[in-house]
């Protein structure tokens, strides 16, 4: 009998491999994507306030307060946006949030009063709300079977890398100080932006047929025999569809508790170092650098881990170790002084380690457990536990701390604990009825050990 020979793989495949990288062979216009918007955003975030401060004659307060106004603005329309995906699938509406993005960006450019600011930072929130929940089932559609977790641990890495990046960009731009200097750093950011979106409306998914849900590799919203459009043999249902899908709300809720510990870093975690545990400013920047690094390092890894194991175990797991960072920041509070660092170092391990483990999962149940004619009408309640959780958990936590230093930490600490009965179950397949599991979503959560689904 002859010896049958594999090629043996390359170097740089190994190395996808070591590293829990997904397969990126002819993906790299879905990855510059993902990337692009990432830089993008992270400068947007460190970027806006400062470049309006400077090219008007705008208070701070007054710049502050326009572009909160246009960001909640956007929220509603998640529900709007589900409908687009459902009708249009997840690759136009990922493009054309790029390009909205890019609209305000000129916007930006020609504003100098509140109601203009206002006004196009709305825009660019709702071209980045349409990126982001057409992204996840886009995500399914380029990935391949078992390596779906993969694919969203590597999307959540080039997020963090995208962000840092953009920030440090923001920072050198600010040094110039010049109202021309930010001025292209705008223009860079138009053209970066839409450039995203003629990748992705350019980007062919093939092999589609292997995905899990993951529908037709031209963005239609129906399986093949369902091409004709909703009004076939599937149910039409809607929004009241799935606010009766008590398993799919349950998720909702549980990622809600995962949005308001998204929040520690940003709204809690400087004031309480600094003003509760008189921790220097610098030191807590560098825990942050810390965060940063270690999901932009790891986070594939972890993915790697996470893609033989059951959804719900990963989650649950998550959820302890939110509650675990959450009980090691409050009890900060009694330590003497020379053990508050250490403190804060294991916190911010435990935390990072629940950001990284909550991520690939939250995704993917996200994406797979909704029936695929609803699909984009689930992303859009979905993606309701991020717009609400993160326009409410600044008033709120900001509050429990003034009433208490503890209090935040025992209401985030409180929250995660009582996530973990709502996570049992997802991952199985629902009983059967009459509109809540679709021939679409039966096989591919049955599915959701990290096995291909053939």
């Amino acid at each position: 009998m002859m010896p049958q020979h594999s090629p043996a793989p390359s170097a740089w495949r190994r190395i996808q491999t070591a590293w829990g990288l997904p397969d990126l062979a002819g993906k790299g216009r879905f990855v510059t994507a993902n990337l692009i918007d990432s830089l993008g955003n992270g400068l947007a975030v460190a970027f806006t306030i400062v470049f309006f401060v400077k090219t008007t004659s705008l208070s701070l307060a007054a710049v502050g307060a326009a572009l909160t106004i246009g960001q909640l603005l956007v929220l509603p329309f998640p529900l709007f946006i589900g409908r687009l995906l459902d009708t249009y699938g997840p690759r136009t509406v990922v493009a054309a949030g790029n390009w909205i993005s890019a609209a305000g960006f000129i916007g930006f450019l020609f504003s100098h009063a509140v109601w203009q600011i206002v006004l196009w930072q709305f825009v660019v929130q709702l071209g980045s709300t349409a990126f982001w929940m057409g992204n996840s089932p886009l995500t399914v559609l380029v990935a391949r079977g078992g390596e779906r977790a993969r694919w969203f641990g590597f999307v959540r890495a080039l997020r963090n890398v995208g962000v840092g990046f953009g920030g440090a960009a923001s920072a050198v731009a600010l040094s110039i100080g010049t109202v021309t200097g930010l001025q292209a750093v705008m223009v860079i950011n138009v053209v970066t932006f839409a450039v995203a979106g003629w990748l992705v409306i350019t980007l062919r998914v093939t092999d589609t047929s292997e995905e899990a849900g993951a529908g037709p590799a031209e963005p239609k919203p129906a399986e093949p025999e369902q091409a004709a459009g909703e009004t076939t043999g599937q149910p039409s249902g809607g929004y009241r569809t799935v606010l009766k899908d008590t398993r799919y709300l349950r998720l909702v809720a549980t990622n809600l508790s995962f949005v308001f510990a998204s929040t520690v870093i940003s709204v809690l975690l400087a004031i309480y170092a600094v003003d509760n545990l008189d921790v220097g400013a610098w030191i807590v920047g560098v825990f942050v650098v810390l965060n940063a690094v270690m999901v932009a390092l790891l986070q594939t890894l972890a993915s790697r881990w996470i893609e033989s194991r059951r959804p719900v175990t990963v989650l649950v797991l998550a959820l302890l170790f939110n509650a675990a960072a959450f009980v090691v920041f409050g009890t900060l509070l009694v330590l003497p002084g020379w053990a508050v660092i250490a403190g804060l170092l294991v916190a911010m391990v435990l935390y990072t380690v629940a950001e990284m483990l909550s991520s690939p999962p939250t995704s993917e149940l996200s994406v797979v457990m909704a029936p695929e004619h609803l699909r984009g009408r689930y992303l859009g309640v979905y993606q309701l536990s991020w717009s609400i959780g993160g326009a409410v958990a600044p008033a709120l936590l900001t509050a429990l701390l003034e009433g208490g230093a503890a209090l935040p930490w025992v209401f985030l600490t409180a929250i995660s604990v009582l996530a973990v009965p709502l996570t049992l179950g997802l991952d199985r397949r629902p009983a059967a009825t009459s509109e809540a599991a679709p021939a679409g979503d039966a096989a591919p959560v049955e599915q959701l050990d990290g096995d291909p689904v053939g």
